[in-house]
């Protein structure tokens, strides 16, 4: 039924292509943790061992918060069509920021999206399948763009001024650093 493996073969990625919705969960020592679901064409596998993620600007920035205390990721993908599967990756994770020197050549890989904000780039230690019969089945109909309309009405300096506003801090109150980090180098 499941298997536990050290990296990505052909089967898993292509199972991962496929996919429409990803959930990705972080936690910092200590306080929330945090599931969030990511959709858009925003994951990429970039080895066996290696996926990165495109985050876009939402009401929260926990990931980023998490990972300056503790880089702990779990990413999980869920077959809603087609033989049931459940795929768990587990590793280590670092947000790649507007300002960091790789920003531009991470970014290269992901069609890009409006209120793009970090990448999360993630080393896969364990991979993890389960059968996942007891997911139901769903169909796709189509993305959103309800957040990409909102991010390009506010623009760029719109979405820094929500950064600010909104960004900032965890639930739990932990610095995120969007701010800092967001500044590209020309502007330093």
């Amino acid at each position: 039924m499941g298997s536990k493996i050290p990296s990505l073969n052909d089967t898993l990625t292509n199972f991962i292509a496929a996919q429409k919705i990803y959930f990705v969960g972080t936690a910092a020592n200590e306080g929330s943790v945090n599931v969030s679901p990511k959709g858009m064409n925003s994951l990429r596998v970039l080895s066996p061992t290696r996926v990165a993620w495109l985050n876009v600007t939402g009401s929260g920035n926990e990931t980023a918060a998490h990972l300056l205390d503790n880089t702990r990721m779990t990413i999980m993908f869920c077959a809603f069509e087609g033989t049931p599967m459940i795929l768990r990756l587990y590793g280590q994770a670092r947000a790649i920021h507007q300002g960091d020197a790789d920003w531009a050549e991470m970014a290269a890989l992901f069609e890009p999206l409006p209120g793009a904000r970090q990448i999360f780039d993630l080393s896969i230690e364990l991979v993890q399948t389960s059968c996942g019969m007891a997911v139901p089945y769903y169909t796709y109909d189509e993305d959103r763009s309800l957040l990409k309309e909102w991010a390009l009405k506010k623009g760029d300096a719109g979405i820094e001024q929500y950064w600010e506003a909104k960004n900032q801090t965890s639930l739990d109150g932990k610095p995120t650093l969007i701010v800092e980090k967001s500044r590209r180098p020309l502007e330093q």
